[in-house]
């Protein structure tokens, strides 16, 4: 593998890639080109060639991509390969359908904790994972060694509960609070926030 610095952008694109290759492979389709690929995902082919260039050569000239053989090396390139325990805090609405969401796609990023500040939520199940109390975030989170956490907390909960999650030692945090939150450097946070993007929609849509 090049010892490169991967652009974001290059690394949001493996997942995009990644699903439409286990759909093909559901199908039972064994090979498959970057203009079939970009053809069903609006891409540049070239660009395609480009991102997956970046970690080897997986493609052969006139034939195009082992489908199984390019899932599995993307899953290794993404870190799939092996499980990858994340923790949730919010046990409302959205935390319960990404919990349910979670546990449909049987994939290796499994959450394995949930927590709650509120008294009515601790204990209730969701997939067989009883909702947690606050106060034992740091120590299930270094148990289970935790590296990825998700927040969907209310904006005024969200930097507490970062804070805790920063403490506890996890790596990563996916933010669906409405709220920019700060970490140190060496945390990576990605911010899903619904209401800006449904905003930056509207900027689209025709007047009339």
């Amino acid at each position: 593998m090049k010892t490169i610095k991967i652009s974001e952008a290059v690394v949001r694109r493996l997942p995009v890639y990644l699903r439409y290759l286990n759909e093909l492979s559901k199908k039972s389709v064994h090979t498959v080109s970057s203009q079939d690929l970009g053809q069903k995902l609006d891409l540049n082919p070239a660009q395609i060639r480009k991102d997956l260039a970046y970690f080897g050569e997986f493609g052969k000239k006139g034939i195009g991509y082992d489908v199984d053989y390019l899932i599995e090396k993307i899953r290794q390139i993404l870190k799939l390969d092996k499980v990858i325990p994340v923790a949730l805090v919010g046990a409302g609405n959205l935390g319960r359908a990404l919990c349910n969401y979670n546990a449909y796609l049987k994939d290796n990023m499994k959450i394995v904790a949930i927590f709650d500040a509120h008294h009515s939520k601790i204990g209730e199940s969701i997939n067989n994972l009883k909702v947690k109390p606050m106060g034992e975030l740091k120590e299930t989170i270094q148990s289970l060694q935790v590296r990825i956490g998700i927040i969907t907390v209310p904006a005024i909960e969200a930097q507490n509960v970062a804070n805790q999650f920063v403490d506890g030692g996890v790596e990563a945090i996916l933010n669906f609070a409405p709220i920019i939150i700060k970490v140190p450097n060496e945390i990576r946070v990605h911010h899903a926030d619904f209401t800006t993007e449904l905003q930056s929609l509207a900027y689209y849509l025709d007047e009339e």
